[in-house]
């Protein structure tokens, strides 16, 4: 077997496997609330808005957008169909899975490339709001020379962003979305990663007592960062070098214990979710059943405790 066809089976396989994992980020999105905008009939669902961001789902026949640009990053999804645009005078193509970068001031238009229509979600992030993660890394804002990529962990994580329209994202979780897309959208600029500096185990620790001592609280990256003396980005990450997690997602675990205790203990779902900080007992579902695979109900029958 010679190295050239080698070289190119190895290509293929890697590619294989990145169509994959994107398609499997998809398909998971589908499964959320907004898969029932996803009809015949053209439309746009605008989410409400998120602390100056703002995100779409849109389905098209034909043309979608004459020229026009923004003055935000535009950031999105190909869901389903063919999506095309000129972009930096040349035509541009999107498939499935795909992420859309588009950056701002940039002129573009947008429409579906075949009859089957067009399906994408996208959101419209202010470039300041990526300041505070350049300016630690000592860059500039990220300019992506593609605006297609084939990137399943930005798939995953703008729709994990987006596709939370119709419910509230915690301030906190928000702040590690946008430090995350920032950081991915300088790895694809070409920038190198910053080197590993020391661990700052001792803050992680404050961090963590703070986060369990405010379970029931709505907490901010403002007072992890007046508790550990280190600026949110910094401590975010951190937190995933010391314990392989978020702030965030360290945070809801904590009160998935305890929510899992005042319910084996026979309290109701809706006590429950708001002795532990959930926003409701629709909030506290969500997360059960993504963190443990079933429902509080179903953990509550099984726990000898009474589902209410």
């Amino acid at each position: 077997m010679t190295a050239n066809l080698v070289s190119n089976m190895q290509v293929y396989s890697r590619k294989k496997a990145a169509d994959h994992s994107a398609a499997n980020a998809v398909a998971g999105a589908l499964d959320a609330p907004l898969e029932r905008s996803c009809v015949e009939k053209d439309r746009i669902v605008i989410a409400p808005e998120l602390a100056g961001i703002e995100r779409i789902e849109a389905r098209f026949h034909g043309k979608g957008f004459e020229p026009h640009r923004h003055d935000t990053y535009a950031l999105g999804v190909t869901m389903a169909g063919i999506q095309t645009f000129r972009y930096r005078g040349e035509a541009r193509f999107s498939l499935p899975g795909n992420v859309i970068v588009l950056h701002p001031d940039e002129m573009h238009d947008g429409g579906a490339g075949t009859d089957d229509g067009l399906t994408y979600r996208m959101m419209y992030i202010p470039p300041e709001r990526f300041l505070p993660v350049t300016a630690k890394r000592g860059r500039t804002l990220p300019f992506v020379a593609a605006p297609v990529v084939a990137d399943p962990r930005l798939a995953r994580l703008l729709l994990e962003a987006i596709g939370s329209m119709d419910a509230a994202i915690e301030p906190l979780k928000l702040d590690e979305m946008v430090e995350e897309i920032a950081a991915a959208l300088l790895d694809h600029a070409g920038v190198p990663q910053a080197r590993r500096g020391r661990l700052a185990r001792a803050e992680v620790l404050k961090a963590c007592d703070f986060l369990r001592e405010n379970l029931s609280q709505q907490v901010s990256s403002t007072e992890l960062e007046a508790v550990t003396g280190l600026d949110r980005f910094t401590l975010a990450r951190q937190f995933r070098q010391v314990l392989g997690t978020s702030p965030h997602r360290y945070l809801v675990m904590r009160r998935l214990e305890q929510a899992k205790g005042l319910i084996a203990a026979g309290e109701s779902l809706a006590e429950a979710a708001f002795a532990s900080g959930f926003a409701d007992q629709a909030h506290l579902n969500r997360h059960f059943k993504k963190a443990l695979g079933m429902t509080p109900g179903r953990f509550a029958a099984l726990a000898g405790g009474r589902a209410r």
